[in-house]
């Protein structure tokens, strides 16, 4: 099942997710197959300001694990974040 992390950024926190994006990066990669994508969210003048990721796994708990367990999220980069099951329809 493919679930979506929607990760809203803490204000003015562009710092800490600068200082913990080459670990964050490498913890996206050791899930492989898994990932079916991964990106930041952009504020209008084009600044990182929280991240999209698309995880297949078989149980939600998958997901809320991998959330956790982020170096984003240990990090205390997060404001807010949703995990919602989603289907692909197209394309």
């Amino acid at each position: 099942m493919l679930y979506v992390i929607h990760c809203v950024d803490k204000e003015n926190y562009l710092d800490v997710r600068m200082a913990n994006r080459p670990t964050h990066v490498e913890y996206l990669k050791s899930f492989g197959d898994k990932l079916y994508a991964a990106g930041p969210t952009l504020d209008d003048a084009g600044n990182m300001n929280g991240s999209v990721v698309i995880l297949d796994v078989e149980e939600k708990q998958q997901a809320e694990a991998f959330a956790a367990n982020d170096p984003y999220a240990k990090a205390g980069l997060f404001a807010q974040v949703t995990i919602v099951a989603w289907k692909k329809v197209l394309p």
